[in-house]
C-alpha cells in the first residue's frame, strides 16, 4: 500500500513538472515572437532603403514592385562564436539580404557565402 502511494505521488509530481515546463516554454516562445516582431519592424525601413540603394545589375524596386514579400529576420551560426543576422526582402523575384549589424545590403546574393 505504501509503495502504491509513493508511485502515485511520484507520477503526480512528474505530471506537474511536465505541465510547468510546457507552460514556461509557451510563455517564453510568446515573448520571443514579440521581440522578433519588434526587431523586424525596426529593421524594415532601413532594409528597404539599403536594398534600393545597393548597386546591382538587377535593380531592387520595393516601392514600385508588383510582387513584394518579406522573408524575415534569420540568423546563421557558421562557427561556435559567431552569429550572422540577415533580413531578407523579395521584390519581383529579386532577393535582397540586408545585414542589420553592418548596415549593408546584397542583392541576389547567397547569404551563406557572404563576407
Amino acid at each position: 500500500m505504501t509503495f502504491q502511494r509513493i508511485v502515485a505521488g511520484v507520477l503526480l509530481l512528474l505530471v506537474a513538472a511536465l505541465a510547468g515546463a510546457f507552460y514556461m516554454n509557451w510563455k517564453t516562445l510568446g515573448q520571443l515572437r514579440t521581440v522578433k516582431a519588434f526587431v523586424e519592424g525596426y529593421v524594415f525601413a532601413e532594409a528597404v532603403a539599403a536594398c534600393e540603394r545597393a548597386p546591382s545589375t538587377t535593380p531592387f524596386k520595393w516601392n514600385t514592385g508588383t510582387r513584394t514579400a518579406v522573408v524575415g529576420l534569420n540568423s546563421v551560426r557558421p562557427d561556435k562564436y559567431t552569429v550572422i543576422a540577415n533580413y531578407t526582402l523579395v521584390a519581383d523575384g529579386v532577393y535582397c539580404d540586408y545585414d542589420p549589424i553592418k548596415k549593408k545590403a546584397d542583392i541576389g546574393s547567397n547569404f551563406l557565402e557572404r563576407d
